[in-house]
């Protein structure tokens, strides 16, 4: 499961600082080539600076990425959507980056950090999860899940590409934040900059 590999020489890194500390991820490009062109792209041009997390549910996630900071908006580098990549080897544990989007292929900018974690997790879950996905759960995946948490229910829809390696206090942080009846939180919590370097 890539989400658990550790970075090597030549992989690229990206350091998310917010306005409540930094959040450091590692991606996927073996199998998410085109979510992380988008986002390291994106990121060269400063797209997301000072955009804000306009979606915040404790015990679920954090998403940002939208300019408008409405949760409409937002394009990916091509001007227009970009189809899924879905990877059994890479999950929605806790701590997995993914694109956020508004159905299967509708891929722009916006992407979620998962907090979710082993709370609501156990095997009557995991089986709703695999009766929802169609697909089943290897014996490693389930017991990934109740070891480390996350959105198992989210797997298969959304493409995970890249994971959090330091700074998920950072993201538990952000999900405590008070929010109103749209999950916006209260005081807005923003990105300051993301920077990338080459291992």
């Amino acid at each position: 499961m890539l989400n658990f590999t550790q970075p090597k020489a030549g992989d690229q890194i990206a350091t998310i600082e917010t306005s409540m500390g930094s959040i450091k991820l590692m991606f996927f490009p073996t199998v998410a080539p085109k979510a992380v062109e988008n986002f390291l792209t994106h990121v060269k041009d400063g797209y997301f600076d000072s955009v804000i997390f306009h979606r915040v549910i404790k015990g679920f996630m954090v998403q940002s990425g939208d300019p408008q900071g409405t949760g409409y908006g937002g394009k990916s580098i091509w001007g227009k959507p970009f189809n899924n990549e879905v990877s059994d080897d890479a999950r929605n544990f806790r701590g997995a980056l993914a694109m956020a989007n508004a159905g299967p292929n509708t891929n722009g900018s916006q992407f979620y950090i998962v907090q979710a974690g082993t709370e609501s997790i156990n095997d009557s879950v995991l089986s709703r999860c695999e009766m929802q996905t169609g697909k089943k759960f290897s014996q490693e995946v389930k017991d990934k899940y109740k070891e480390v948490g996350g959105a198992p229910f989210l797997d298969g829809g959304y493409t995970v590409f890249g994971q959090v390696t330091e700074g998920m206090d950072t993201v538990d942080k952000i999900a405590a934040v008070r929010v109103n009846a749209n999950d916006k939180p209260l005081d807005e919590i923003s990105i300051l900059k993301i920077t990338v370097e080459t291992l």
